[in-house]
């Protein structure tokens, strides 16, 4: 399968069954919701696909970590999209998962674990539904080596 029509069905399932505006009817279709904006952030991240990323984030969502001199990092969306160019499309090679997942009304957080052949991650991404979609506004990371 084409990473073009992954990306499409990837994108597709961020789409609500229901109208466009109504909130989930269940705990399992907030999870659901939430699970596939969450894939479609790991979709961009594991083949460095900046349209993904766009589908998952909203526009003004930050990214916050701890740098190595103990100050805190910071970046915005197009900070990081940026960072994303010269490897655009290229597989990286890693597993990425969901570790857990919390979600209260219309508010989630989710763990993402992303193991890497020389680091591992651990992402907390916040998420806000809004308008009937879910997106995430928030993430904080630190890393590890392996």
């Amino acid at each position: 399968m084409s990473r073009l029509r992954t990306l499409g069905l990837v994108c597709a399932l961020l789409v609500p069954s229901r109208a466009h505006g109504q909130a989930s009817t269940s705990p399992a279709a907030d999870e659901r919701d939430v699970r596939n904006v969450v894939g479609a952030y790991l979709y961009g991240l594991k083949f460095n696909n900046v349209d993904s990323l766009r589908h998952a984030f909203w526009p003004e969502a930050k990214l916050f970590w701890v740098k190595k001199d103990g100050s805190l990092g910071q970046l915005t969306q197009a900070d990081w999209y940026r960072g994303f160019a010269a490897s655009a499309g290229k597989e990286e090679k890693g597993e990425l998962r969901i570790a857990a997942v919390a979600i209260t009304r219309d508010i989630a957080s989710v763990t993402v674990v992303e193991d890497y052949p020389g680091s591992r991650y651990t992402d907390y991404v916040s998420l806000v539904r809004w308008g009937g979609t879910w997106r995430i506004v928030n993430k904080v990371y630190t890393s590890e080596p392996r």
